[in-house]
């Protein structure tokens, strides 16, 4: 088997990874080896972030809409149950602007949303003692 020495191949990939690694921190943008465990690592924290984005902004937008939709009487829980028998295709994402942006239309949506939403379930009264429980009461 042939001798490689990688010349011009191993300084294009050093390179290339000193370029991603500008603007770090000493030796973590000027030596290869800290640069390249720095560069790992935040990729790796780049890879988490872009998730971590997406449950923040849902989040966020839960936040906006259970305060819009409690200044109009209904709770968080209220009006997306009246929202989904109402059969409403509004995601999340724009009922936050809208309750942000414009809350007569906001007001709106959330009186529909009132008018649509289900009964809530009766708990019933009567007492159901267990079987196991009812042997030890009378014994």
């Amino acid at each position: 088997m042939p001798r490689v020495k990688r010349g011009t191949v191993r300084r294009a990939k050093r390179k290339k990874l000193l370029k991603r690694a500008k603007g770090f921190y000493q030796t973590k943008s000027k030596l290869y080896r800290s640069a390249k465990e720095s560069v790992d690592k935040a990729l790796g924290y780049a890879y988490v972030g872009r998730r971590r984005k997406k449950r923040d902004f849902r989040r966020l937008w839960v936040v906006r809409i259970n305060a819009a939709a409690r200044e109009n009487g209904l709770t968080y829980g209220q009006l997306m149950a009246g929202l989904k028998a109402a059969g409403s295709t509004l995601d999340r994402k724009s009922l936050a602007e809208l309750a942000a942006t414009n809350p007569a239309a906001f007001a709106k949506v959330a009186a529909l949303a009132a008018k649509a939403k289900p009964a809530p379930a009766k708990a019933t009264t009567a007492k159901t003692a267990k079987p196991g429980k009812a042997k030890e009461a009378t014994a």
